[in-house]
């Protein structure tokens, strides 16, 4: 009886372990230097980062998980589930994903294949960190004219610091339109356009494809342009 009652744990335990779930989309990859810990695959839902799978690793540094995609979204590949830590920013979509990077440098500068709208935004981000590099520049050079008490160099940094944002609109704005048949046109627009001036952003969302429109971003960035109006009209 005892064997007969071992047998059945044995293959209940079996049956749970297979039973994982299977999603459509698959990440998978390998961390190299990661000898213990667990790996959280999260996405936000409305406001709030949610962890859709996990995964604890052990030695080697590989790593498999999933999830349902409804429509191309970021997710989070996170480490011991901190995303203010260690994290991957990636977009995700329907088939397998790999990602490969080094624990010591985790997130920096990952090896991220098989998302067509990952290719896009990574252009975007080459050009963009640029901008972000010269208004890092911008903002010490504003701290020494502080400091020196330069009034006129400090009118004359506004200016130019104007300048550079409506440079970056533009770029950003241009950007998006030469991809809009890519999710990551309306992502990029919501996260780096939300505070332009709303003809930029209505003429990113009339050069969307009609199946970017409809998916998940797509739609955010509809809503969000017709509530700013709505808004100007009271």
């Amino acid at each position: 009886m005892k064997n007969i009652i071992t047998v059945f744990i044995l293959s209940f335990l079996i049956f749970a372990c297979s039973s994982k779930k299977e999603g459509n989309m698959v990440v998978q990859g390998n961390i190299k230097g990661l000898k213990k810990g667990t790996l959280y695959l999260q996405k936000m839902h409305d406001t709030v980062l949610v962890s859709v799978d996990s995964v604890k690793v052990f030695g080697d540094g590989n790593f498999k998980l999933t999830d349902n995609v409804d429509s191309p979204v970021m997710y989070y590949l996170t480490f011991d589930g901190n995303t203010t830590n260690k994290s991957i920013l990636f977009f995700g979509n329907e088939g397998t994903i790999t990602i490969n990077d080094n624990i010591e440098l985790f997130g920096f500068n990952p090896e991220i294949t098989g998302s067509k709208n990952q290719l896009v935004f990574n252009d975007y981000l080459k050009i963009s960190s640029k901008f972000q590099n010269q208004s890092l520049e911008f903002i010490k050079k504003e701290f020494d004219a502080k400091k020196a008490n330069d009034t006129d160099l400090l009118e004359q940094l506004e200016k130019e610091y104007q300048s550079l944002i409506r440079r970056r609109f533009l770029f950003t704005t241009n950007f998006a339109i030469t991809n809009a048949n890519s999710e990551a046109a309306p992502y990029i627009a919501l996260t780096d356009l939300y505070n332009a001036n709303i003809k930029l952003l209505d003429t990113i969302n009339n050069s969307l494809s009609e199946d970017v429109k409809n998916s998940i971003y797509g739609k955010r960035l509809d809503k969000y342009i017709k509530d700013i109006k709505e808004k100007e009209n009271n």
